[in-house]
């Protein structure tokens, strides 16, 4: 960051933290806070995007609604980028081999977090809530991760108290307002077809871990073949938390900003 004189400007979306809620959130108005945002603190005509995991949606969202503002766009670890692997659910331009195989490898408490939220996402806070229905295993963090590091942070996060500090910050609006509206947008059916996005006018780079138990490698494969302005990155040996993966800040910061990927 010093060397290439990065500044970094991270915010919590609508119902995270203390930013208001949105009852209304969308893919368009995640796009229209960040236009906003960078506006509000003058972050000049156009910058940088970076998306991970969840919020990767904002990045797709940006693409298709402010292309305009965009100097480069990253979606780093983002799970499928249209409605998540559902089983025989529409994912827009996606196999349904490819997706129902997806789905099926999930646990029984996500597939059907995933079906809920996409079909019924007024009944998701009340399935979410009831401890005798099957429910997300990624919201309980008993996920089976099959990389270890993974694995390793995850196991540390939850014997440390880490991880139930940082919920509680994260989600004092509410967990509905923040993480479950999240799966509504992410995962209910999308307006636009992310497949059918045009090429635009600057570079997008996509990370993934190939050991990675929670965005499905194969379905990241196929979109990054079939969206071939896509510069696709797979780390192997590698899972979710990338940001813990030592090296990776600053290959991701010299790929964006000084063009090398070594």
């Amino acid at each position: 960051m010093e060397e290439l004189g990065v500044h970094l400007v991270s915010y919590d979306r609508a119902g995270y933290g203390e930013s208001d809620p949105n009852p209304k959130r969308s893919r368009r108005s995640e796009a229209s806070d960040i236009e906003e945002l960078a506006d509000t603190l003058k972050l000049g005509s156009r910058f940088y995007l970076i998306g991970y995991s969840l919020g990767g949606h904002g990045v797709w969202a940006s693409i298709k609604y402010i292309p305009g503002r965009l100097s480069l766009d990253m979606s780093a670890a983002c799970r499928s980028c249209t409605s998540g692997p559902c089983g025989k659910l529409p994912v827009a331009g996606v196999s349904g081999e490819l997706v129902g195989e997806a789905y099926r490898k999930q646990e029984v408490g996500d597939q059907w977090a995933l079906r809920v939220a996409y079909y019924t996402p007024w009944l998701l806070h009340w399935w979410m809530s009831q401890p005798w229905l099957p429910t997300s295993t990624v919201v309980k963090a008993t996920t089976h991760l099959p990389n270890q590091l993974d694995a390793q942070i995850r196991d540390w996060a939850v014997s440390s108290g880490i991880l139930e500090k940082r919920r509680k910050l994260a989600t004092q609006q509410g967990i509905h307002e923040s993480y479950y509206r999240d799966m509504m947008v992410m995962f209910g059916p999308w307006e636009f077809d992310p497949m059918d996005l045009h090429p635009p006018p600057f570079p997008v780079h996509l990370w993934q871990g190939d050991e990675d138990g929670l965005v499905p490698v194969t379905l990241q494969r196929y979109i990054c073949k079939r969206l071939g302005w896509i510069e696709y990155h797979e780390l192997p040996a590698t899972g979710h938390y990338l940001t813990a993966v030592p090296g990776f800040g600053n290959l991701l910061l010299k790929t964006l900003l000084a063009g090398t990927s070594s």
